[in-house]
């Protein structure tokens, strides 16, 4: 079904950023906060894997470890693409280009300022399903002004309650299922971002490193992305 996404994007973003939840202190980058996560239950494919034999990748920083299933059978250029870049070691010594802590933490831009793809270059078309949503933690490949994605990726790093009741209606009147409203509720998200940019991964541990990073524009030893390996999920 066709959603015009346009009717709630300025009230998501109004919602984006004012709905931190900060407690505690203390990490490797001076005055990051933790944020408090609730846990998610959900029969969303998003927070029902990694399963026993799924594609996974971790994400080395200098400060920690992001641990992420990559949905192949859903988003297969998208994870294709990053794969590839990462055993190309593209990904590797590079840092974010953009942090906005209660939105997103990017990176996969190199230190000319460049993104790539395994395509020589060549951008690829975003894949769209209904399995695959921009909740909080969720990794995705963003549009370029050509309508392409490219090596170039970012987390989600929306808060838990930035989802409110009048966004969720309006959601509801645009068609999203409910159990996709209530995930939304529940993590956090950016659902003006669905069908627009592709969704191929979401963490299932490291999030705090993903928070902490958010946090970290000011910071004199700016977080660097040391690797990426991929492998098997195995219990």
């Amino acid at each position: 079904m066709h959603r015009n996404w346009r009717i709630f994007f300025s009230t998501a973003l109004i919602v984006v950023f004012t709905g931190l939840m900060l407690v505690g202190c203390g990490s490797s980058v001076p005055g990051a906060e933790k944020v408090k996560r609730p846990a998610v239950e959900s029969s969303e494919l998003q927070f029902t894997t990694p399963a026993e034999g799924d594609t996974i990748a971790t994400i080395e920083t200098t400060i920690g470890k992001i641990q992420v299933v990559l949905y192949t059978d859903k988003a297969p250029q998208a994870c294709d693409n990053f794969i590839g870049l990462a055993k190309q070691g593209f990904y590797n010594e590079t840092g974010f280009a953009r942090l906005e802590h209660g939105f997103v933490v990017e990176g996969g831009i190199n230190s000319d300022g460049f993104t790539s793809t395994i395509w020589n270059g060549s951008g690829f078309a975003p894949e769209y399903t209904d399995s695959l949503h921009h909740y909080s933690g969720a990794l995705c490949a963003p549009v370029d002004e050509n309508g392409q994605c490219s090596g170039a990726f970012y987390f989600m790093q929306t808060m838990p309650d930035s989802i409110d009741d009048a966004l969720a209606a309006q959601m509801g009147e645009t068609g999203y299922r409910q159990e996709v409203i209530d995930t939304y509720k529940a993590a956090g998200g950016a659902p003006y971002l669905d069908f627009t940019d592709t969704v191929f991964g979401q963490i299932y541990q490291g999030m705090d490193i993903v928070d902490t990073i958010a946090q970290s524009a000011e910071s004199e030893e700016p977080v660097r992305i040391v690797g990426v390996t991929v492998s098997t999920y195995s219990k």
